[in-house]
């Protein structure tokens, strides 16, 4: 086995989240339906972005960039592989990796489609609303996976988003390869309910074949996975097929589903919920950071809670505290 140089290597788009706050009838003008991610072509990214409010937040963003970010700022030796073009808002994202602690070494697209942006759309119950134009993220393939850092990685991490360009997903596979080679642990998240409606015989399948050794979701993907409205038949299935699995619950807390025990936790409280943008990646962040640290599973999952309870309470998708600082303070042995 390699040297372990890194807690948690993550793998998903390259995204540059721009943020900004809306009045309750911008959706409705625009024909968006609130809470729901749409990918949207590079002119319509464009009119959004003129169309947005002025007070705009920009930073590095991406599921699993975020989820990354998260594992630095709770201490943890973070590593991130995904793919940005050599213009402006890849210099973003880079820096912000950089300034955050997060090895990124990526090389740049220089011939192709610009890099990722989001506009995520605050609505005032906090609920986002995401216009995601994928763009360079998805022109990831396998030379862009790298045996040795994943070699030196405890756990690596990808995203359900990344599934849908052949070449990535095949550098997705190969990613999972190369981890279990090394005998290190693979994860990966659902992403979203129609990520799992678009590929659940596959994602089933990663799970079935133990491509993957944990996998992450929320109730509503679960139950997409299984096709059924209650979550405690999801969980029968998920307890059947996975290895690992960790469910987070909004307000509920969140499980473990391992070895057909079932573990949960409460949720933090939060005085208010400003934006739930990043939640799920927080939590992934304190949960995979403890496993890689062979900390238990009710240790992960408040690791895990904690870090989610912190991103919900502010504007953005990556923590403004330091989460290292405030696990000691909670009490959390992250």
């Amino acid at each position: 086995m390699a040297e372990t140089r890194f807690d948690v290597l993550t793998i998903g788009n390259a995204i540059v989240d721009i943020i900004a706050p809306i009045d309750p009838g911008f959706l409705e003008r625009e024909g968006l339906a609130e809470g729901i991610m749409h990918l949207v072509d590079a002119e319509r990214s464009a009119y959004l972005y003129e169309r947005m409010p002025a007070d705009k937040t920009q930073v590095s963003g991406g599921s699993s960039g975020n989820t990354a970010a998260g594992v630095a700022s709770l201490g943890g030796r973070a590593s991130f592989i995904g793919k940005v073009a050599a213009d402006a808002l890849g210099d973003v994202f880079a820096s912000d990796m950089e300034r955050i602690g997060v090895h990124y070494g990526v090389s740049r697209l220089t011939d192709g489609p610009a890099t990722a942006r989001s506009m995520i759309l605050l609505s005032p119950s906090g609920e986002r609303t995401m216009n995601t134009y994928l763009g360079a993220c998805h022109q990831l393939t396998p030379a862009d996976i790298s045996e040795d850092q994943i070699g030196a990685a405890t756990v690596t991490y990808m995203e359900g988003f990344l599934w849908d360009p052949v070449e990535a997903k095949k550098a997705f596979v190969t990613a999972a390869h190369c981890a279990h080679k090394h005998e290190r642990a693979t994860s990966f998240t659902l992403s979203d309910p129609f990520c799992v409606n678009r590929y659940r015989e596959e994602f089933l399948d990663l799970i079935r074949s133990k491509t993957m050794d944990i996998v992450f979701g929320n109730i509503e993907e679960l139950k997409a996975l299984y096709q059924t409205s209650s979550f405690a038949d999801a969980v029968q299935g998920i307890a059947r097929d996975a290895e690992l699995a960790a469910i987070t619950m909004g307000a509920d807390g969140a499980m473990v589903v391992a070895d057909g025990e079932i573990i949960s936790v409460p949720a933090y409280p939060v005085a208010e919920v400003v934006d739930v943008t990043g939640a799920g990646d927080l939590f992934a962040s304190g949960f995979l950071l403890a496993y890689a640290r062979e900390r238990d599973y009710r240790t992960a999952l408040q690791a895990g809670c904690l870090a989610a309870s912190e991103v919900i309470s502010h504007i953005g998708a990556r923590p403004v505290a330091d989460l290292r600082a405030l696990a000691a303070e909670k009490g959390v042995g992250v």
